[in-house]
């Protein structure tokens, strides 16, 4: 990458992850010996002992729990809440906790941040983002250029962790066409949120954005309309209001758009 403008984080790892986790809890990840590799936890260590596998039983009941806390939220029953909607907040709430520290390690450090979904550990709270556990040696070495490490970032975060996530959602209701958009949006919302945080970075950062936005398995899934993105989907988010007519996201396609750029037919 450029030597002009800010320089980049440099030294060990554990450097970069300190100086990424000050940027807020969505950044923030913990590096942990790889499933099968770390020592038995000590019984006194309750840190250890709940650190979760992203498990098909634990993202069901992500998703229950999601549900009822957008019931709650509207004063509804659960069953008020389809579960696909439910479904679609949980997973892209997932996305963007696995998105923004590899945005944040890209940007501030031009380090890939990679691991598979199978590596990848939580502690299932609502209330914030979750904490997040990755392998020790998920942070790479530095890469030469900005479209190497997109195109590095594309191949084995998107359209490996990420695609697996999605993946993982399907059976819940929620359709590809917005599982992409979630991990779209996710993109978006890690780069706004970076900016803010280190305005010094804000070109870098929405530049590097666009780049991996505009690589499979995320090319055609949002737009940029005045600087801003735009999903081509919609999380459904709406729909878990009473009367399933609550407000739309500010990336949303069904948001209204002015009348010289009319209105998307579809986001489902």
């Amino acid at each position: 990458m450029s030597a002009a403008g800010p320089q980049p984080i440099a030294g060990p790892p554990s450097a970069v992850i300190e100086q990424i986790a000050a940027l807020g809890a969505f950044f923030a990840w913990e590096a942990r010996p790889a499933p099968g590799t770390e020592p038995a936890p000590s019984p006194s260590d309750a840190r250890d002992l709940d650190w979760q596998p992203l498990s098909a039983p634990l993202l069901a009941a992500r998703v229950e729990a999601v549900r009822e806390w957008l019931a709650a939220a509207g004063g509804q029953p659960a069953e008020a809440v389809e579960t696909r909607v439910a479904a679609s907040v949980a997973h892209l709430g997932l996305a963007a906790r696995l998105v923004s520290p590899a945005l944040a390690a890209a940007v501030l450090a031009h380090r890939p941040l990679v691991f598979p979904l199978s590596e990848v550990r939580w502690r299932p709270v609502l209330g914030g983002p979750v904490p997040l556990a990755l392998p020790v040696g998920a942070l790479g070495p530095a890469c030469r250029s900005a479209e190497d490490l997109a195109e590095l970032l594309a191949a084995r975060l998107m359209a490996g962790a990420l695609a697996e996530l999605a993946a993982a959602f399907g059976p819940f209701g929620v359709s590809r066409h917005i599982l992409r958009g979630n991990t779209a949006s996710a993109v978006g919302g890690a780069a706004v949120t970076l900016a803010a945080r280190r305005p010094e970075r804000a070109t870098s950062t929405r530049a590097f954005a666009g780049l991996l936005l505009g690589r499979a398995p995320l090319a055609g899934a949002s737009s940029t309309e005045g600087g801003a993105l735009r999903r081509r989907s919609c999380c459904l988010i709406y729909r878990a209001a009473p009367g399933r007519d609550g407000p739309l996201c500010g990336d949303c396609a069904l948001a209204p758009r002015s009348p010289a750029r009319g209105v998307p037919d579809s986001a489902s």
